[in-house]
């Protein structure tokens, strides 16, 4: 006969599958690309900076912990969440490391101190002067992100397109970059060749995650 010990262990075991598999920064990492749009493996590896071989041992603990799901494209393996559940999870567990770790809080904080950010008060207030055209809003992740996903009135520039595109923008105006969230930084080099151009330019730390998050 099971014992309530026996069926509780049980339960406390099958949660950790999901903490064991969340246990690397890569693997973390990669969660946090998918939340941006499906990719493939070689995309992956790519972009995390970890060769083909790990990308795929990776790939292959969070499947099987069901964090991610798999479908062959022709040649190709494309991986993408198992559901929007996933990329709220990964936005709670930064918001926790954040409130939890000084170092993390120290590191955020250096982070923010790089470049100029959005000082609206709310999320509201930008997407109404977005709306208005009082502002510009620009996503600087690849265009097959901002296809996937993106901010409502915001414009497709990607980072490596941005500077042949200057004059798309009009000076008069602010311009608020955002790309994949907290930990990229991809905005914040958007920010600077803006302002060394002349254009009124801040970043905004919400990505697409955070920003359905606030949205839904």
């Amino acid at each position: 006969m099971v014992t309530n010990r026996e069926v509780k262990n049980g339960l406390y075991e099958q949660v950790s599958r999901i903490a064991k598999a969340s246990a690397s920064p890569k693997r973390l990492e990669l969660l946090g690309l998918l939340c941006q749009a499906p990719k493939t493996v070689e995309m992956l590896s790519r972009e995390a900076s970890i060769s083909l071989k790990l990308a795929s041992s990776h790939l292959q603990d969070l499947k099987a912990a069901r964090l991610v799901e798999s479908e062959r494209n022709g040649k190709n393996m494309i991986y993408k969440l198992a559901s929007s559940s996933v990329a709220n999870f990964l936005v709670t567990l930064r918001e926790l490391a954040e409130e939890r770790l000084t170092e993390l809080q120290d590191a955020v904080r250096q982070l923010g101190e790089s470049a100029h950010e959005w000082t609206g008060t709310t999320r509201d207030e930008l997407l109404q002067q977005a709306s208005n055209g009082d502002v510009v809003v620009i996503d600087v992740r690849p265009a097959s992100e901002f296809e996937s996903a993106h901010i409502p009135y915001a414009r497709s520039m990607p980072l490596s397109e941005l500077k042949a595109r200057l004059k798309e923008l009009p000076k008069g105006k602010k311009i608020v970059a955002y790309c994949r969230g907290p930990f990229c930084l991809m905005s914040d080099d958007a920010v600077r060749l803006l302002r060394k151009s002349g254009y009124d330019a801040v970043l905004l730390r919400d990505g697409i995650v955070e920003w359905n998050r606030w949205a839904g």
